[in-house]
């Protein structure tokens, strides 16, 4: 088998309403993806996703993407998209880094490979079933009043997690927030409390010292370094995210005692095959984690839950859905979507995903 052509597209995709970060200090209204089709000599297509959470959250960006592609389409032709390690070297060697460059492509040969296999990638990736995955609500950040009313209202649509959006320069009321949810969580939920590395080290500490926080704290301060140093002098679990690129920062991470656990984004890391990587090494080390991806339709998401649902449920924590903030739907009725708190990857061979191209915005270009 042979990939004869790769068909990109991008879309612009309004949030349903603007989403703010650490504190307000970053504010989101709309992602930039783009979506791919692999298509091979012997009939069988692949579609893969990348989206960036915008250009001013991570370094990466929708029109890298699509530029990182122009580079690594010449090739990844004539190439078996089953080769999956040899279609990953391939790109590093043609593209050092840009890992969130590649990550669609990846996605599209995972997709392949499952049709081909006629098996669902959450059994390719090694799970048993197509496990139920927790679903983690979003609570953007505000006063403790109104986060505490969306908390209410997550739990009302059957969400148990929770990811409540902290951090900022108004340290009084970072503790407020901290201490009016970790005190007003319904029976049986957990929370994390994602500062999105707003935080000074020394801020850290004082707040979480100050405090009796429930759960984990996600991504304190902007560095691995800053992070480290934090973890060895809190008592809270602490859940690394953006700082986390490559599986060298995981392993530095695990040497450092930095946490306990790891947000794994395929998007982020260079695809399922670099974040499956990154998940079986969390699962030998012990870490728990969320398995997402960083933004995008319920393509995107998809990709995820199949991995997280394949993740030993003891190492799985709760997954988010990007496409629930999302005002357009590519995708309409497919993929992994949220039924009462929770999401089963679908059963179908590969992906379980085929977009219409009419619904996928403009058409950027094809390699052959």
């Amino acid at each position: 088998m042979k990939i004869t052509r790769i068909t990109v597209w991008q879309l612009d995709m309004p949030l349903n309403e603007p989403y703010y970060l650490s504190g307000g200090r970053l504010k989101f209204e709309k992602l930039d993806s783009t979506f791919i089709r692999i298509d091979t000599d012997e009939g069988l297509s692949g579609w893969g996703e990348g989206c960036p959470w915008s250009h001013t959250y991570l370094p990466a960006h929708g029109p890298g993407i699509r530029a990182g592609i122009e580079t690594l389409a010449p090739v990844l032709s004539g190439e078996d998209p089953r080769s999956l390690q040899h279609i990953n070297r391939v790109m590093d060697v043609q593209l050092p880094g840009h890992p969130y460059a590649k990550s669609a492509i990846d996605m599209a040969c995972w997709d392949i490979l499952g049709q081909a296999a006629n098996m669902p990638l959450w059994q390719l990736l090694g799970g048993s079933e197509p496990a139920a995955v927790p679903v983690n609500s979003s609570i953007s950040t505000g006063t403790p009043e109104e986060m505490l009313i969306l908390i209410d209202k997550a739990a009302a649509k059957g969400y148990t997690v929770h990811s409540a959006k902290v951090g900022g320069t108004d340290i009084a009321m970072d503790i407020a927030r901290i201490e009016a949810i970790s005190s007003s969580l319904p029976q049986g939920h957990k929370v994390t409390f994602d500062v999105n590395r707003a935080w000074q080290p020394a801020t850290a500490i004082e707040v979480l010292n100050s405090v009796k926080a429930r759960d984990w704290v996600e991504q304190p301060c902007e560095t691995l370094d800053q992070c480290a140093h934090v973890a060895n002098r809190v008592s809270n679990p602490i859940m690394l995210d953006e700082c986390m690129h490559t599986f060298q920062d995981h392993l530095e991470a695990w040497k450092r005692s930095a946490g306990e656990g790891v947000k794994v984004k395929p998007n982020r890391v260079g695809g399922l095959t670099k974040a499956k990587q990154i998940r079986d090494f969390g699962v030998s080390v012990g870490w728990q984690m969320h398995i997402e991806d960083v933004g995008g339709s319920a393509l995107a998401d998809s990709a995820a839950i199949h991995l997280a649902a394949s993740t030993p449920e003891a190492n799985r924590l709760a997954s988010w859905l990007c496409h629930y903030h999302l005002s357009v739907d590519p995708v309409p009725g497919q993929g992994a979507r949220n039924q009462n708190g929770s999401v089963t990857p679908p059963s179908t061979p590969g992906l379980g995903v085929t977009p219409d191209p009419e619904n996928l915005g403009t058409l950027v270009a094809q390699y052959e």
